[in-house]
């Protein structure tokens, strides 16, 4: 069938809409009709890195209705509402044992450009169109394996769950799924995106006694104590390590580090107490440590946590619940755009404009 999608042809370029095609669903996939989806960083790095194949279709936080069911696919109907989330194989052992976040193919899934067969579903004038996530929802429709797909509950507005499947499971699993603070236990913030206000909410969720939120933000900062942040922390403004510290005593027990900035991934270390757990969640470039002292001799934990190490069909409608108990108020962090703003929905994103931009599609 004939859809409309956002091509990107080559590394950089701005997203194009056009007309492309889009085969049927093979075993074991379905094919969803778009009605919304997130703009994700991970999007601009693929666009500006070019870590997947070119010419591409991007998106990776796609929600929508599905319309039809390849062959061999159980547990979903015609008519259901899904969030799309990452590939996964669903065999090796990390996916078995409930880490399908770091299934031993998922750079080859979601990023490679083709589906689990090798093969490509989109096509203009007969190119192939490589895949990202598994999905490509920056588009009318997707072709997805079901494995994918989640149910989610028909009563919730389907055009503000697409970020679940990447950015918000991301930050609030971080902290529900790796880390597992303990009630009454301290946690700072590092970037007041979508990805760290998640973490702000589920810190609020598990019962954190101090949520320290950092950023340069004044505005994200206000937003970060209006879902949970005890204390916000300007970047630009105050010595941060020093003031965790007066906050918290003697540092705190746990941290999660957003920015993929290498002075701040210090930062989350050294403001740790000892035995203190930082997870590094965003893409970060090469960072010099001084490991004796930064993490060794006190006992400090450094680790990276993917997708918040979560299982989709388990979490997603998870935080769905706590949604609708309004216990976790992500809406507060969307702002939703045409599709054909996708542009300046990624320019917005850059610039701290709008906290988590949403296409709307369908």
């Amino acid at each position: 069938m004939q859809i409309n999608a956002a091509v990107t042809v080559k590394q950089g370029d701005d997203f194009k809409w056009q007309n492309v095609d889009l085969t049927d669903p093979a075993s074991g996939e379905i094919r969803v009709r778009i009605v919304a989806t997130g703009v994700c960083h991970t999007d601009a790095v693929a666009r500006d890195l070019g870590i997947a194949p070119f010419p591409i279709v991007l998106g990776h936080e796609g929600a929508g209705v599905v319309e039809a069911l390849g062959a061999g696919v159980t547990g979903l109907e015609i008519g259901d509402h899904v969030v799309l989330s990452f590939a996964h194989c669903g065999e090796c052992d990390h996916c078995l044992t409930g880490h399908p976040t770091v299934c031993g193919t998922f750079n080859e899934l979601n990023f490679g450009g083709a589906m689990e067969d090798g093969s490509h579903r989109l096509q203009r004038d007969n190119e192939a169109l490589a895949t990202f996530f598994g999905q490509s929802s920056f588009a009318t429709h997707a072709v997805v394996s079901a494995r994918n797909a989640v149910k989610v509950d028909r009563e919730v507005e389907l055009a503000m769950l697409g970020p679940l499947g990447c950015g918000i499971q991301t930050g609030a699993g971080t902290v529900l799924n790796r880390l597992k603070p303990e009630f009454g236990s301290s946690i700072v913030v590092y970037g007041c995106g979508a990805v760290g206000l998640s973490a702000v909410m589920a810190a609020k969720i598990i019962g954190c006694q101090r949520i320290i939120a950092v950023d340069v933000n004044e505005s994200r900062l206000a937003l970060a104590r209006e879902l949970g942040a005890t204390h916000t922390v300007n970047g630009k403004q105050e010595q941060t390590i020093e003031r965790v510290r007066e906050i918290t005593g003697n540092g705190s027990e746990y941290a999660v580090e957003t920015t993929g900035v290498p002075l701040v991934v210090r930062q989350s270390l050294q403001a740790l107490r000892p035995l203190g757990v930082s997870a590094i969640v965003g893409v970060t470039p090469e960072v010099t440590l001084d490991v004796h002292h930064d993490l060794m001799a006190e006992g400090k934990s450094l680790i990276g946590v993917i997708e918040g190490d979560s299982v989709p069909r388990v979490f997603i409608p998870q935080l769905v619940a706590y949604y609708k108990e309004g216990r976790f108020p992500f809406d507060k962090l969307v702002t939703l755009y045409p599709a054909d703003q996708i542009n300046q929905a990624f320019e917005d994103s850059k610039n701290g404009t709008t906290v988590k931009p949403v296409l709307k599609i369908g």
